[in-house]
């Protein structure tokens, strides 16, 4: 097996025929009572999963559901489906879960009388928010900011993104109004029948493999999937080339660097060009710190210098979208922090891992009336408190270093598999347990993804022909021997 020979990690585990059977041996979990292996009973959806289907199917268009869990059953990072088949989840809800299923500090939050009732009567917290609202921005949510003073809440990373949107916008007119902040007559009843001058002709520069949600702004600068946008209006804005690197990066600096360079140059002249003529000026640049869903296209700290640079330069906001990267998962609470900008982004998008939806942001993009940014519920003190607990376990357990040890050992077990078998699997990259592979082309990917779960163990995809992980912070070693194990059995299988 591949650990043996990596580093003897499982020296007594043994195989009979075609069937690994790992050595028993004592393992320590950070969430208590997790299951010690996968345990796959039926097919794959079993009985249950494909009657519940038909039901679900009959009254939603439920073509994505894979299979029904059983979240009573499921714990820490083993997902337990209707069926009862037992999944060590390296995927987490697309990389949502950020402690585990039912940790047992999550549990206990709302036996708290104050919070149980903040979650059941949810408040409108943009016009009555609870006595202890702004203690717990600044304590919970503050507390982990990446060097930005203001926060604000939203319900997910759609939501998030669409509203810090229209926060760049609003900067940006801002600066080009100078000391004159209210509106003319002409702004106000021509933006109501969505006309210039109240409404701008103005774009966001965004990204050839981006995705930054399925609302109507966030959809414009989303290009993974055509099945997202087929049939949707959109905006004349400008794309850009994200960096496309070649693997390994140590032996490619050359190239790469010559890759950023090409890449950054396009973003400034996009810039220029839409300055011009009958282009929408650019106000504001929308980049992922490593490209999700189109196909975990990661780049290097010299290229967001460039963009932050070409930013400051043009006068123009920058976002970095953090929904999918954030809390952890590449090693630190934000992935852009191993970019060593030289100051915050203007913006940082968040969601999935942190619970509840929002963005931190700088005083500049404050609105400076109220009611610009504002919906129904703005957050959910119930997910905030929810949040709390988590950054506690967090700290506690010191899981960012966890993260980092995880990871390393899961990359280096993926490229190790990757050098035995270049045929079928190249580019092995990431950060943390944030890690993707390349299959050799899409059908091969499905194939490895669909034979994974068979076995046991749920994995993503993305992009064209990307594996990815996305475990949860509690992910240890004991857990990659078994994913790293079972990848193993399937590149054999499918070679």
């Amino acid at each position: 097996m591949w650990f043996c020979k990596l580093n003897g990690a499982l020296k007594g585990a043994s195989k009979t025929g075609t069937k690994t059977i790992l050595a028993r041996r004592p393992i320590t979990s950070l969430v208590p009572g997790e299951p010690n292996e996968p345990k796959i009973l039926t097919d794959v959806p079993g009985p249950v999963s494909k009657a519940l289907f038909e039901k679900l199917n009959s009254i939603n268009q439920s073509g994505s559901v894979q299979l029904f869990a059983n979240y009573d059953k499921s714990i820490g990072n083993y997902l337990i489906d209707v069926d009862n088949n037992v999944f060590l989840d390296a995927f987490t809800q697309i990389s949502s879960v950020p402690i585990g299923y039912n940790h047992p500090d999550l549990l206990t939050v709302f036996q708290d009388d104050h919070k149980l009732r903040a979650l059941i009567n949810r408040p409108a917290t943009g016009v009555f928010p609870g006595h202890d609202w702004p203690e717990k921005l600044r304590s919970i949510l503050l507390n982990v900011s990446p060097g930005l003073p203001q926060v604000m809440t939203m319900m997910c990373g759609s939501c998030s993104n669409e509203n810090a949107y229209k926060a760049l916008f609003f900067s940006y007119r801002n600066r080009q109004r100078g000391e004159n902040v209210d509106f003319t007559e002409l702004e106000s009843s021509s933006c109501m029948i969505n006309r210039p001058p109240g409404a701008p002709q103005l774009s966001l520069l965004s990204f050839h493999g981006a995705f930054h949600g399925r609302t109507m702004a966030t959809l414009a600068t989303t290009h993974s999937k055509p099945i997202h946008k087929l049939d949707v209006p959109s905006f004349n804005w400008p794309i850009a080339h994200f960096p496309r690197y070649k693997y390994p990066l140590e032996d490619n600096t050359r190239e790469n660097h010559a890759e950023d360079d090409k890449c950054l140059e396009e973003v400034e002249d996009l810039i220029v060009q839409y300055g011009k003529n009958e282009n929408p000026s650019v106000a504001g640049i929308v980049v992922e710190p490593i490209q999700s869903e189109g196909g975990d296209n990661e780049a290097s700290p010299r290229f967001f210098q460039g963009i932050q640079q070409i930013a400051k330069r043009h006068g123009v906001g920058l976002l970095i979208d953090e929904v999918q990267t954030g809390v952890g998962a590449t090693g630190k609470m934000w992935c852009h922090e191993h970019f060593n900008l030289e100051s915050p982004p203007d913006i940082v998008t968040f969601s999935k891992k942190m619970l509840t939806g929002g963005f931190f942001h700088s005083l500049d993009m404050r609105p400076k009336q109220p009611y610009r940014i504002f919906n129904t519920w703005l957050g959910d003190p119930g997910k905030l408190y929810l949040l709390e607990a988590v950054l506690n376990v967090i700290k506690q357990q010191n899981l960012l270093d966890q993260v980092l040890r995880t990871g390393s050992k899961l990359k280096l077990g993926i490229a190790t598999i990757e050098k035995e078998h270049p045929d079928l699997l190249n580019s092995t990259r990431g950060r943390g347990t944030f890690l993707a592979v390349n299959a050799a082309d899409t059908e091969l990917r499905d194939k490895i993804v669909a034979k994974l779960k068979l076995k046991g163990v749920i994995v993503g995809s993305c992009g064209d022909h990307s594996i990815r992980l996305r475990p949860s912070l509690t992910f240890q070693e004991h857990h990659a021997d078994i994913l790293l194990d079972k990848l193993q059995q399937t590149i054999n299988e499918v070679k």
